[in-house]
Parts: structure tokens; C-alpha cells; sequence
């Protein structure tokens, strides 16, 4: 059997994508890797939340799926919009690493709770809104780009510190500029962070689906992920909204946190809710009602006039 993987060409996607294909080759599959530009790696010079485009960073590879140029294609989970076509399901998600964010500096004694000012470089519309609510003295530079371009840009000194999600600080090696892990509890991951994602066409073979999942899937995280993108895709949140999620499994039951910030971050709307873990889909989605019922609806409105972004 020969699988195409489908990835985007930073250093980070291409270590997702080798992870992948390691993984299948231990099982006896002949792989071959296929590097696809998507639009979110072209267009640096705005925000993620500015270019206002569904599938930033995913469009691309999924018209190599639907073409069948490609079997699979490999995502970062937290880049993989909330709501697929119908042409494409996700086939497995590999095991999830930590999902925190970190402060990532070369001064490593940086910390958000010292109460000193200092700039951070982040894209990220929930991490500016966090930062906003929870260390409103922290100066906030835009900063886009692969992970090599902003530690470069980092090293430049265009801020002093970035926030970043460990799961890529650790997989290319920049551990030793972690000047701290931000809580869980403040800094609640996107939803699918820590995960990769591997997408392919509904109409691939059975045989080819069947070896893919079997190789490729955690189950665990498959669980959790199930209800966190259950729970983004009824709050219709992605790259442009504040959204956060995360859900963990303890025995037969699943816990998951969710909430969402105003742009401003005055307001921030968080809730928990626990159900079995035979029901993912449910649970993420009973938690979504509950937030859009404390508040959550007037926010995101709010943000969509203001920004006039798409849903992603």
C-alpha cells in the first residue's frame, strides 16, 4: 500500500508530517510526502483574524484530497476549521502532547506574574484577549508567521517574549527558551491543541481507512477532541474568535472547560461540564448551549460586527 501525505512546508508541519509517516511505516506502508503552500502561510503581512478566509490554512490540501493528488493530509488539530465538508472526514488524531502555552523568551526569567512590562509577540485573538484580561500592564505586538520566523523575529528584538503552544516549542527543540508554562486555568488551550489531525476524503478506500486509523489513532484523544470540536463547531468559533477547550478523560468520564473572551478582555465567560465518555459529541455540544445562554451569543456577536470575520 502507498500513502500520499499532504502538508504544509514549515519545519513544524514537516516534523508532523515525518512523525506520520514513521508511524506508517513501521506498519509496512510505503509513504510519500507531498508539500502543499496554503494561504495562511502566504499571507503574513495581517492577522489571521484580518484575512477573514475558512480553512486559512487547510483550503489547499483539502483540494488535493477532493483531487486525489494526495491520500491523507496532515494538520496541526487546532488549525483544522470547526466544520468539515462533507467531502472529508478525520480519519484519526494522533496522541496529544501537552497542551499548554508557554512563555518563550531568550531572557528566561520573564514572568507574566511578576508585574514588570514587558512586549509579547502573539497573532493569537484569544492569547491577546487573555493577556488583556488576566496581565493588562504586558504590551502586545502582532506577530505572525512560522515558529522559525518568530523566534527570529524574537531574537531581533521586536518584543521580548512570544506565547506559544508547548507542543511546537518542544518538537523543534526550543525547550531551553521556555521562561515559563501559563496555567491551564487562565490560558486554556485552543481546541485540538497538543493533537495532529489527519484528514482525508470520504470516498477513500475502506482498505486505506481502515490501516490509517489502525496506525495512526489514539483513542483517548480521539475522545476528547471529538467533544472539544463538538463544542467550537455549535459556538461557530475559530481563528478570528476568542474561543478556548479542553477536555480530559478520567476513567469512563470526560470533563471539558470552554469559555470565551470579549476582544477587550473585560469579559470572560468560562464553564465546565462532565458526561460519559460515550457521548463526546453531546457533551461538547450541551457545554456550547450553556455558554451562549451565559453570554456567550452577545460576545461573539459582537465580535462578528466588529470584525466582520468569517466563521472558520
Amino acid at each position: 500500500m502507498h500513502i500520499k501525505i499532504g502538508t504544509r512546508g514549515s519545519k513544524l508541519a514537516l516534523w508532523q508530517a515525518h512523525y506520520v509517516e514513521a508511524q506508517l511505516q513501521k506498519g509496512g506502508i510505503d509513504t510519500e510526502i507531498v508539500i502543499i503552500e496554503t494561504k495562511g502561510d502566504k499571507i503574513l503581512d495581517r492577522s489571521l483574524s484580518k484575512i477573514g478566509s475558512k480553512g486559512v490554512f487547510t483550503q489547499e490540501l483539502e483540494d488535493q484530497l477532493k483531487n486525489g493528488s494526495i491520500d491523507i493530509a496532515v494538520h496541526s488539530a487546532k488549525d483544522l476549521q470547526s466544520q468539515l465538508d462533507e467531502a472529508f472526514e478525520i480519519i484519526a488524531y494522533t496522541e496529544r502532547e501537552k497542551a499548554n502555552d508557554v512563555l518563550v523568551s531568550f531572557d528566561t526569567n520573564l514572568s507574566l506574574k511578576s508585574g514588570e512590562a514587558f512586549v509579547v509577540g502573539t497573532s493569537s485573538t484569544r492569547r491577546i484577549a487573555v493577556l488583556k484580561h488576566f496581565y493588562p500592564h504586558i504590551r502586545i505586538v502582532d506577530m505572525r508567521g512560522n515558529l522559525q520566523t518568530r523566534m527570529r523575529k524574537l531574537h531581533e528584538g521586536h518584543c521580548n517574549a512570544l506565547i506559544l503552544a508547548y507542543a511546537g516549542v518542544h518538537r523543534m527543540e526550543y525547550d531551553d527558551k521556555i521562561a515559563e508554562h501559563l496555567l491551564l486555568d487562565e490560558f486554556t488551550p485552543a481546541v485540538g491543541q497538543g493533537s495532529v489531525a489527519i484528514e482525508c476524503a470520504v470516498n477513500l478506500s475502506e482498505e486505506k481507512k481502515s490501516i490509517l486509523k489502525e496506525l495512526l489513532n489514539d483513542k483517548h484523544t480521539e475522545t476528547c477532541l471529538r467533544a472539544e470540536r463538538a463544542f467550537l463547531k455549535q459556538l461557530q468559533g475559530g481563528c478570528s474568535i476568542p474561543v478556548f477547550g479542553m477536555a480530559t478523560l478520567d476513567g469512563e468520564q470526560i470533563n471539558i472547560t470552554g469559555g470565551i473572551i470579549s476582544l477587550d478582555g473585560q469579559e470572560l465567560i468560562r464553564k465546565t461540564q462532565t458526561g460519559s465518555s460515550q457521548f463526546p459529541e453531546e457533551l461538547g455540544t450541551a457545554l456550547a448551549d450553556e455558554l451562549l445562554e451565559a453570554g456567550a451569543e452577545r460576545i461573539l456577536k459582537e465580535i462578528r460586527e466588529k470584525n466582520g470575520s468569517a466563521v472558520i
